[in-house]
């Protein structure tokens, strides 16, 4: 016991005399949780520039887009969904599971704005960049205001291969 005492002060004298801050055990989880999240992005990250690279799309430089408030949802050409990144579930609820396949109308109900909708549509017809507010719903049922900056990707061949939407609550 001794051998303890002996060292517990040597430590301590040692710590004493450096320029650190002690911290809590405690704050270790707030950092625990960044590096999760950050984990997770970059795991998306990774997964959308393969995607990019099997599917030949003319650009996949993503890192400056992606962060955690970012959500990323990939369509294919018939509006249905192929990829969605993981802190998906943070805005509306949904799994990325839960929703590939689906159509992103799935976000949707009574209280989104036809008019936006429409021009929505119009501008994937046209094959045409938009960026747009709208109201989702999340999982629970829960309204949200959506802000979508969405794009038609084309492949190295000039053929549109999907269409990419970064969205944020708004």
């Amino acid at each position: 016991m001794s051998d303890l005492k002996d060292y517990y002060t040597a430590y301590s004298s040692y710590f004493s005399k450096q320029n650190a801050i002690a911290t809590p055990l405690l704050s270790w989880s707030f950092y625990v949780d960044y590096l999760s999240q950050l984990n997770k992005t970059l795991n998306d990250q990774q997964i959308l520039n393969v995607f990019a690279d099997r599917n030949k799309w003319v650009t996949n430089d993503f890192e400056p887009i992606l962060d955690n408030d970012t959500v990323v949802v990939v369509t294919c050409t018939k509006l249905k969904i192929v990829f969605a990144t993981k802190n998906i579930v943070r805005m509306n609820g949904y799994q990325p599971e839960e929703i590939i396949g689906q159509s992103p109308k799935l976000f949707q109900g009574e209280a989104t704005c036809p008019k936006t909708s429409s021009e929505i549509r119009k501008a994937i017809e046209n094959r045409q960049p938009f960026e747009k507010v709208v109201i989702n719903y999340r999982k629970d049922g829960e309204i949200y205001k959506c802000h979508i900056k969405s794009f038609p990707i084309f492949n190295k061949q000039g053929e549109l291969s999907h269409f990419i939407a970064f969205e944020k609550a708004a």
